[in-house]
């Protein structure tokens, strides 16, 4: 898919399915989402709120094996 396909299939799905990760585990979970799924499958938005980033999915079972992976820094209580 060239990224102008990539950027008009996302639109369709997003926000998909969220889960949000603890900011200083940023690098990994982009790492996770390259290793583990297509760049169609996942987006990313930044400081959605204080110490936090929003995966988005796609699939509810690729938002539940990545919230699995992060465990304790998934979704977190805010504060």
């Amino acid at each position: 898919m060239t990224p102008q396909e990539i950027h008009d299939y996302k639109m369709r799905w997003v926000p998909g399915y969220s889960v949000r990760l603890h900011s200083d585990l940023t690098d990994t979970g982009k790492a996770w989402c390259r290793r583990n799924l297509e760049r169609h499958e996942w987006s990313f938005t930044a400081w959605t709120h204080v110490y936090e980033h929003t995966f988005h999915f796609e699939k509810e079972s690729s938002a539940i094996k990545f919230k699995t992976e992060f465990d304790f820094f998934a979704d977190q209580e805010r504060i």
